[in-house]
This record gives structure tokens, C-alpha cells and sequence, in this order.
């Protein structure tokens, strides 16, 4: 039988206990937050954008529904959907950090979304939502930094309404070896460098490069998803699986 929640013991490459990984993906969101934006852009050649672009698409956004975007602090995901569903439906913001949750609300008030969404502080682990109150959950580049990722597609599932939609899009594996191995340099010896000269943490880039490798590649997460219970589950690939999105139904 397959261990629960196997990365539990890993930050990045180094073993901790799930509270002491917790506690430092906490701090990690804590430093990089100000920078968090620019470095995306820096980090992926502002493909990130066309990425979410993609996959909000994917969900296909309309008025009426409740949506929960979870490690959604800064609002990228958040914004997207609210405007191609307009005004009348509800989105709740929900992150572990309180740092990313401000940048996210400073950046809706610069939008003119000041009340358009329920911002919470919360562990994807344990929702703070009731069960069956979402139509449509969302989590992009946050589910590899949860320490306990089958209990988080178990409270996804848990707060999905019946016929309700899960939504994941997270960086994944390059199966083209030439490609692999550009990225693989790319990412291990330029991203950090790129943190310490413009966020000034190497530490917390070298983490995050870390965390992309240690994250489930893309058929073990679908059969994560299927054993927490999600039926009709599917994945594609995005820039040869640099990125990934993974859905699937509560029924």
C-alpha cells in the first residue's frame, strides 16, 4: 500500500518534522512575498502568465458559483476569475500566510476589487469552509509546498459541492531528457542566484526549486487524487510538463 502524505518529512531536500515544515514554508512565503510577483516573471520568462491565462480558461469562470482559490494569497488566479465571471459570484481567497494575503488585498484595492473577495487565513489541510459549499477549487503552485498533500485532496473534496471541480496547476517532470537537463541547470544554478540579487534569499529559492522535484510527477498525483476520492481525473501538460494541470470531479 502506498504511505499517506510521503513528503511530509521534506523541506525540500532536508528532513524535518511535519510541524518544522510547516513552520518553514511559512517562513519562506514570509520573505519572498514582496518579491513574489517580480520573481515569477524573472523565473519563468513571464510564461507564468500565459500559464494561469490557460488554465483559468480551463475552468471556464461564470457568475453564480462559489470559488475557492487555496495558496491563492497574492489574487494571480483570483483576479483572472473575477473578471470573466463578473461581479455576481463569490471567491474566497484562502493562504497559510498572512505576508501573501496582504500583497493580494493592496493588489485588489489597485484594481478596484476592494470588495469583491473573502480573503481567510487557513491550511489547505483544514479548510475553514463548510462541507459542500464550493462549486469550483483551485490551488496553483501552492499544493507541492503542503506538508500533508492527500489530506489537502481530501478537504478538497470534503468542501467540493457534488458535481464540484478541482483545479490544480504546480509545476511537474520534463520527461525530454535534452529538455530535463536545461531545466535542471536552469533552475538549480541560475533561480537562486536570481533570489539573492533581487529578493536577497538565495535559501528560499533553492527551497522552492527543491520542492518542484520532490512533488509528485504527474500519474502518481492523478492517483492521489483518485484514491482521496475524485472521479473523471485527467492531466495535461504545459511546456513539455514544466507545468501540469491536473482536475477532477466530486460526484
Amino acid at each position: 500500500m502506498t504511505q499517506q502524505n510521503p513528503e511530509k518529512n521534506w523541506f525540500g531536500t532536508e528532513a524535518v518534522t511535519p510541524t518544522e515544515k510547516t513552520r518553514k514554508v511559512i517562513g519562506v512565503f514570509d520573505s519572498v512575498a514582496p518579491k513574489y510577483d517580480v520573481m515569477n516573471d524573472l523565473m519563468s520568462g513571464g510564461l507564468h502568465r500565459l500559464w494561469k491565462d490557460h488554465f483559468v480558461r480551463k475552468i471556464r469562470p461564470r457568475a453564480g458559483l462559489h470559488y475557492l482559490d487555496v495558496a491563492g494569497g497574492t489574487g494571480d488566479i483570483a483576479f483572472r476569475i473575477r473578471k470573466k465571471a463578473g461581479a455576481d459570484c463569490k471567491i474566497t481567497l484562502c493562504d497559510l500566510n498572512t505576508e501573501m494575503l496582504s500583497v493580494g488585498r493592496d493588489r485588489a484595492m489597485d484594481l478596484g476589487y476592494a470588495h469583491d473577495f473573502e480573503w481567510v487565513t487557513g491550511n489547505a489541510e483544514s479548510l475553514p469552509l463548510q462541507d459542500e459549499s464550493v462549486d469550483v477549487y483551485t490551488i496553483a503552485f501552492g499544493l507541492r509546498n503542503v506538508t500533508h498533500i492527500d489530506t489537502a485532496l481530501t478537504e478538497a473534496l470534503r468542501v467540493l459541492k457534488p458535481g464540484g471541480r478541482f483545479y490544480c496547476l504546480e509545476f511537474s517532470k520534463v520527461h525530454e531528457p535534452t529538455l530535463a537537463r536545461i531545466y535542471d541547470a536552469w533552475s538549480f544554478h541560475v533561480i537562486p542566484k536570481i533570489g539573492e540579487m533581487v529578493a536577497n534569499d538565495r535559501a528560499s529559492y533553492q527551497y522552492l526549486v527543491e520542492s518542484i522535484r520532490k512533488f509528485p510527477p504527474q500519474k502518481e498525483l492523478l492517483k492521489r487524487m483518485e484514491t482521496a476520492g475524485f472521479c473523471r481525473c485527467r492531466v495535461e501538460n504545459l511546456t513539455f510538463g514544466v507545468v501540469a494541470i491536473h482536475e477532477g470531479v466530486k460526484i
